[in-house]
């Protein structure tokens, strides 16, 4: 039996695939289904890509989630168990997430707004490389970068596509933003820049006509973009739990001493 003064709704969501599916049933018929816009936790069933698209939809509710592993990149989730789950929340560490807010302007005028909570990032839509001056809090730091592409990834998404890329690792509740190149060309040296997480950071495409890029704030894609905009949001939030002794922290020294 479990404690009634620590015990707390749950919400099951799963990612869809047969695995995820199973896990669910198994889960509610153990602990019950609350409403998931009434749960006080959402207990998503999946890998990374569902648990950020969890996060996305509770973003500002005050309800937390925590991520069980069904799914074939678990980075951010925890271990599938049946057992204990009460207990494993009640006893987890919980991590503030803030989003990334994207404003682009396409070639025909329009301007787009999106939320990530991953990276924004910008890719060269043709054969031609991208050719991209990038401002910083209004004073211009480089005035033409070449290369495949580049992006702003937060402590959350510094792990995912912005590690690939060569990108910096970050704690979560680092104040900081990474800004991370896809394949410099020119110049060729440079590897990108750590940004405090309060900086708002412009992007201008140059020979826009010839060299075509589009953005994409996590899986929202705008093509054809002239300017590009990204800050954090001050006043969006989700809250990601973890559990006891296995942290975002613990889990990024971990990845850092891998060999």
């Amino acid at each position: 039996m479990h404690d009634k003064s620590t015990r707390r709704s749950f919400a099951f969501v799963s990612s869809g695939t047969a695995e995820a599916e199973l896990a669910a049933a198994e889960l509610t018929r153990t602990y019950g289904q609350a409403p998931v816009d009434g749960a006080d936790v959402i207990v998503a069933l999946g890998g990374d890509g569902f648990l950020l698209q969890t996060l996305r939809e509770t973003m500002g509710t005050g309800q937390q989630v925590y991520g069980m592993n069904r799914g074939t990149i678990g980075f951010l989730m925890n271990e599938y168990r049946l057992d204990g789950l009460a207990e494993r929340i009640a006893e987890a560490d919980a991590e503030t997430i803030r989003p990334l807010e994207m404003q682009a302007v396409s070639a025909d005028g329009t301007t787009a707004k999106a939320l990530a909570i991953n990276e924004v990032s910008l890719f060269r839509q043709s054969y031609q490389a991208a050719k991209v001056r990038i401002t910083v809090d209004g004073k211009v730091r480089l005035d033409e970068l070449i290369c495949d592409g580049l992006m702003v990834a937060t402590p959350a998404g510094s792990t995912a596509y912005n590690l690939s890329a060569h990108g910096p690792i970050l704690p979560l509740d680092a104040p900081l933003l990474a800004l991370t190149p896809v394949s410099p060309f020119r110049p060729r040296r440079w590897r990108g820049a750590l940004l405090s997480n309060r900086s708002t950071v412009r992007f201008d495409i140059l020979e826009e006509e010839k060299r075509p890029v589009n953005a994409v704030a996590d899986h929202t894609e705008i093509k054809s973009v002239t300017c590009v905009t990204v800050q954090e949001s001050q006043t969006l939030t989700a809250t990601l739990l973890f559990d006891a002794g296995h942290s975002w922290d613990e889990r990024i020294l971990v990845e850092q001493f891998r060999y």
